[in-house]
């Protein structure tokens, strides 16, 4: 993957999740990632707007998970956070050539339906199954 965007997003889910019923902070939460907040700030943001998560401001504020874990499906989220094709951008290629005058459209194509299934595969998954590998100590 070309970016943490999909792994810092599932990470805050699973935190609100496990914290269910308390108000975790961004701060928390960038502790857990080993990020700096602005990083989990962002995420939480685009979080909040698709519903998954909601959140308090002020001294004693903190985000909480506002949409029930068994109906986050997994894929959801990485379409949420994914814009770009996974695989990332294509080379300049030679018009002139056979192969290359060819190869951009193809490799799309590829791309396309590589990502397809992996929405698909992580759609199989919810946040609460996802989130019960992690044992409490």
């Amino acid at each position: 993957m070309n970016n943490l965007r999909f792994a810092t997003a599932i990470h805050i889910l699973v935190l609100a999740e496990k914290f269910q019923g308390e108000l975790i902070t961004s701060d928390f939460i960038a502790g857990s990632i080993n990020v700096n907040p602005v990083v989990v700030r962002r995420e939480i943001k685009l979080l909040k707007e698709a519903g998954y998560i909601d959140s308090k401001k002020g001294k004693d504020g903190g985000c909480f998970l506002s949409k029930n874990p068994e109906s986050i499906l997994l894929g959801d989220v990485y379409k949420l956070v994914n814009q770009e094709n996974v695989f990332g951008k294509m080379n300049q290629t030679n018009p002139a050539c056979p192969i290359g005058k060819m190869m951009n459209q193809n490799l799309e194509n590829l791309f396309d339906d590589t990502e397809k299934n992996l929405i698909t595969e992580l759609n199989q998954k919810t946040l609460k199954e996802f989130s019960n590998q992690f044992i409490e100590e």
